[in-house]
């Protein structure tokens, strides 16, 4: 595919391009999978999904980074990016599931979205309660709806009954509620660990068996699953939920005046134009994880535009590492 962001763009940016980013992240962070070292796999993908980005012939603000939260490594908000051409705004989680690399657990993946500049929210860095379905089931669910009305709807789009409908909550003893009235509405439920960017997503993508993402999460993770959802023809909902009053005085400073105000997926991304990458670092529902043999490395990602396409991308990388040979003994 050879459009870009913008219709006015002279110097066209293929969209594939902006998938080697992630690549490069998921590749450097998965060399530390199963260490129990959370933090440096993070520093590996950061640094080099800046490096990846300093090569690209963009004007790249970033506002949505992945450290500012955890105090981990960090792509900055507000940092530029690129070598020079059409502005553009990036959201970037250089390893969405720290944790789960960290101990070798499924679903861990490198993101990213792009889209024109103001595109994309500048989310706060607070809780964001969520909602998350496919493309059938899109106008029939709403964030505010009883639990039990949003899985009916849901199996009724889908053409099943409840039963056969899979929902995807973080297991957090804050959902504890959430999880006895899906239990009670008779609904499958899988329970993760980390990662609700992957799980909302899969709502979306044909034969991951899962069918609905609900519960409370990051807001900044919630724009990123919002992204690809517009690209997938899904719908995502939202709401702040700021833990404290420090966050809730920040979402105020940054224009969040009414905190109680439902996001559409239309308040979060307002570009017309919207890219989404991810590379799978471990396995997980939408991608594999990075495989290493020989002297090469291969990636799976998914990329897809707000135009309708969407890709699966299969890459073979030749590492260049030197092999290992223990030295003879005396």
């Amino acid at each position: 595919m050879t459009s870009t962001l913008t219709r006015t763009v002279t110097s066209p940016v293929n969209t594939l391009d902006f998938v080697k980013v992630t690549e490069s992240a998921a590749l450097a962070a998965s060399r530390w999978m199963g260490r129990g070292e959370r933090d440096a796999a993070d520093g590996a993908a950061v640094e080099k999904m800046r490096e990846a980005l300093a090569e690209m012939d963009i004007s790249g603000r970033i506002v949505i980074g992945e450290g500012e939260r955890d105090e981990a490594p960090m792509l900055f908000i507000g940092e530029e990016v690129g070598r020079g051409g059409f502005e553009v705004d990036i959201a970037v989680d250089p390893v969405e599931g720290t944790n789960l690399v960290a101990n070798g657990l499924p679903n861990s993946i490198a993101v990213m979205a792009i889209s024109e500049r103001g595109g994309l929210l500048h989310a706060p860095d607070s809780y964001m309660k969520k909602l998350a379905v496919g493309p059938k089931a899109a106008a029939f669910v709403h964030i505010d709806a009883p639990v039990l009305e949003n899985l009916e709807a849901v199996a009724n789009a889908l053409e099943r009954p409840v039963t056969d409908v899979t929902v995807v909550i973080l297991d957090r003893p804050r959902h504890a509620d959430l999880i006895a009235q899906c239990r009670h509405a008779g609904a499958r439920i899988k329970l993760i660990s980390d990662g609700d960017v992957d799980a909302a997503i899969a709502t979306a993508v044909p034969n991951t068996g899962i069918h609905v993402a609900m519960g409370t999460g990051g807001a900044p993770e919630g724009v990123l699953a919002a992204a690809a959802l517009k690209c997938l023809g899904g719908n995502f909902m939202g709401r702040l939920e700021p833990r404290n009053d420090d966050e809730a005085t920040r979402a105020k400073s940054m224009g969040f005046g009414d905190l109680n105000r439902v996001l559409t997926i239309n308040d979060l991304i307002k570009g017309e134009h919207v890219v989404f990458c991810a590379t799978g670092i471990t396995d997980g529902d939408l991608t594999r994880g990075v495989r290493f043999f020989g002297n090469n490395a291969r990636t799976h990602s998914i990329v897809m535009h707000s135009d309708g396409t969407v890709r699966f991308i299969e890459s073979v990388h030749r590492l260049g590492a030197k092999p290992f040979k223990p030295s003879s003994s005396a």
